[in-house]
């Protein structure tokens, strides 16, 4: 599998907003859940949001109307559009790619579940 490469992190301010974008060729949409996970410092990896293969989106409570979890097929791109983001949400985020039959019905909490791994991109939101 190509790897998955995630872009687009950055410093921002509270409530302010950014878009992750993560480049996932080779993980067709009908195959394959997509999630967006983070992890901070001393902390778990926990899952932010998923995407599954027929279009179900699942956030974590934390996160839920905040930020918004979309794919482009013909792109192969996932995205993460994050808006009013707090200091809490600084952490690194990665996406994850893996066969929907095997996470079905766990997004986006599943973290030991999904076995393809972006490298990750940083997001450092200040008071």
């Amino acid at each position: 599998q190509v790897p998955l490469v995630e872009s687009g992190g950055g410093s921002v301010q509270a409530g302010g907003s950014l878009t992750l974008s993560c480049s996932a060729i080779g993980y067709t949409a009908n195959s394959y859940c997509m999630g967006w996970f983070r992890q901070a410092p001393g902390k778990k990896r926990e899952g932010v949001a998923a995407i599954e293969s027929d279009g179900r989106t699942s956030y974590a409570d934390s996160v839920n109307g905040r930020f918004t979890i979309s794919r482009d097929n013909a792109k192969n791109t996932l995205y993460l559009q994050m808006a009013n983001l707090k200091p809490e949400d600084t952490a690194m985020y990665y996406c994850a790619a893996e066969y929907q039959q095997v996470v079905r019905g766990t997004v986006p909490a599943s973290v030991p579940k999904f076995s393809n791994w972006g490298q990750g991109t940083q997001v450092t939101v200040s008071s």
